[in-house]
């Protein structure tokens, strides 16, 4: 007799279903969910282990059938753990296990079992377009996993998805909100993620040569059961209208995920924007990840950029930990404005994600070394935290709500951001061309304040510069869809900046980059004007080369910033 447990491959609809059927236990997982793709139909796989045998079997309708022997049932879960070799995986390196590996996932996730896996072993997975769904505690040990993407059925299919049991669902009787709104008019059953949309709004209405039209106005906050918001994550924009607003039950507890050697065979596709995304999806609130190495190999004069080894997006509360990630190649291409970019390529992405944290991690590659490009990118995202990292960069694209960089050292990209609130630099050393570069292709912006204290600042490496604190360009020409900010104050206390290979006119290092060249009068009008920094102010600021910090190469933009000494 077989017992069937059942995975669904569409993520909305990965409900619990029929509970008065006895024999038949849905389990789900997804594949290629990111574009709601699904396996091939009528696909029949064989697994076999010293146990017995057992079928994949996925449906017309691209559901996935688990059939295991009801035998096997009482011994596995007496054991609360269960391995990838109990469902077929061989772990010699050649053999393809993604389907024992799965198979696996979805019994532990349905029994609530631990995974461990053999130490010893090392697991290939090919292209096959499958997603092993990690709903319980998952240890990897010592064991190696080889990720071939030379040839893969859907480039956007997860290899791993932790996803929660919670599923998110329309928040009903919210019409607007309002920017740092402390409470909304709603009972939850459980303290949750709110997702709001106003799609009539369009910000981040990027610049220069990967311009585009914009995103739709988003916004991802913390409520709790009596409807009062997290105001460590405030809502940061108005929203008059809402097109989209759903809550997500936040999980109570901490799912641990630890070890495991990674390597990506990398991809040998076009150097095109067609991301990849072949690696760990992280979709549940409260995760650890412990330990975890990612190694790439198989890198060439070309390939397609990719989105993230660990992909973290609609979720709270996620740190990763000792761990060892790697930058990507750098590939070029032909942007949205016709010219030739480079495309950025990332071992982590961060996107519409809440208080997450990287401790004592660093990567594989020189983060000194351009030919890489910059370890990490977010969007959307608020509270994050580097802590005693070693990464080639600090990246907020569309806007980050607080961000802290402690204890860390950043490499050749250095920090490059937006955003609104506090950014907080400590106890680093930066090799940016730029102390901070606030992202000019999104208007330069940052509305709040920046704290640097007790830094080391190498600029762009040690190469022969004239150093700059705060870079940046903004030509108060383009709608970016927002008001444009320079941070109200600066404060920067204990630096040093390491000048000493200068250029033979330097005039010593500028606290403001020059954002804007053609505004060296009162003539100029900027058809959105951009927002000064009001005040600054330098404790103990000292330089390798012994000359004094500049205001700007352009007095006339900053002349009304009180400088404070």
């Amino acid at each position: 007799m077989y017992l069937k447990d059942k995975v669904s491959n569409s993520l909305p609809k990965n409900r619990l279903r029929f509970p008065f059927m006895a024999l038949s236990l849905f389990l789900f997982f997804t594949q290629g969910f990111a574009q709601g793709q699904h396996t091939p139909v009528n696909e029949s796989v064989k697994i076999s282990s010293t146990t017995g045998e057992m079928s994949l079997v996925t449906s017309e309708n691209g559901e996935l059938h688990l059939y295991v022997p009801t035998e096997w049932t009482d011994s596995f879960t007496s054991n609360g753990i269960v391995s990838y070799s109990d469902f077929g995986a061989k772990g010699d390196g050649k053999s393809d296990d993604i389907n024992a590996i799965a198979a696996t996932h979805a019994f532990a996730n349905k029994h609530g079992l631990k995974v461990k896996v053999n130490e010893k072993a090392t697991y290939y997975i090919g292209g096959t377009s499958r997603t092993a769904v990690i709903q319980t505690d998952t240890d990897f040990g010592n064991a190696a996993f080889i990720i071939d993407d030379t040839d893969v059925e859907d480039r956007n299919s997860h290899v791993f998805l932790v996803s929660s049991n919670h599923q998110p669902y329309k928040l009903e009787g919210v019409n607007s909100l309002k920017k740092n709104q402390k409470k909304i008019d709603v009972s939850l059953p459980h303290t949750s993620i709110v997702s709001v949309t106003d799609a009539n709004v369009k910000r981040y209405i990027r610049y220069g040569p990967n311009q585009n039209d914009g995103s739709p106005q988003t916004d991802i906050f913390i409520v709790d059961k009596d409807g009062k918001v997290d105001m460590d994550a405030p809502i940061i924009w108005d929203f008059d209208q809402i097109t989209e607003i759903t809550a997500l039950p936040l999980d109570e507890q901490v799912l641990t995920i630890t070890g495991g050697k990674f390597t990506t065979v990398a991809n040998q596709a076009p150097s095109k924007y067609t991301y990849y995304s072949r690696g760990f999806a992280i979709r549940r609130s409260n995760v650890l990840v412990d330990g975890v190495e990612h190694h790439v190999t198989g890198e060439g004069d070309h390939g397609a950029p990719y989105g993230g080894f660990i992909n973290v997006r609609d979720c709270a509360y996620v740190t990763v930990q000792n761990s060892i990630l790697t930058g990507r190649k750098t590939y070029k291409t032909i942007g949205s404005a016709g010219v030739e970019v480079s495309m950025g390529s990332y071992d982590i992405s961060l996107n519409r994600a809440l208080n997450v944290n990287f401790n004592n991690c660093k990567q594989t590659n020189d983060i000194l070394d351009r030919t890489y490009w910059g370890l990490m990118g977010s969007n959307f995202c608020k509270n994050l935290v580097l802590d005693s990292c070693t990464f080639s960069r600090f990246d907020a694209h569309m806007g980050v709500a607080n961000a802290s960089i402690l204890n860390s050292t950043l490499g050749h990209m250095g920090v490059n951001a937006i955003g609104t609130g506090i950014l907080r630099i400590e106890n680093s050393t930066l090799h940016g061309r730029s102390l901070v570069n606030l992202r000019s292709d999104y208007g330069s912006t940052w509305e709040g304040e920046f704290i640097i204290r007790d830094c080391r600042y190498v600029p762009a490496a040690g190469d022969r510069v004239s150093p700059i604190l705060i870079g940046g360009s903004n030509s108060g020409q383009h709608n970016f869809g927002y008001t444009c900010y320079m941070p109200e104050r600066i404060t920067i206390e204990n630096l040093h900046i390491d000048d000493s290979n200068h250029p033979e006119d330097y005039e010593g290092p500028a606290i403001f980059g020059n954002f804007n060249k053609e505004m060296t009068d009162e003539s100029y009008e900027e058809k959105y004007p951009y927002v000064i920094t009001q005040e600054v102010i330098l404790k103990n600021v000292s330089t390798s080369s012994g000359k004094d910090l500049r205001v700007s190469d352009n007095p006339f933009m900053f002349r009304e910033v009180k400088i404070r000494r």
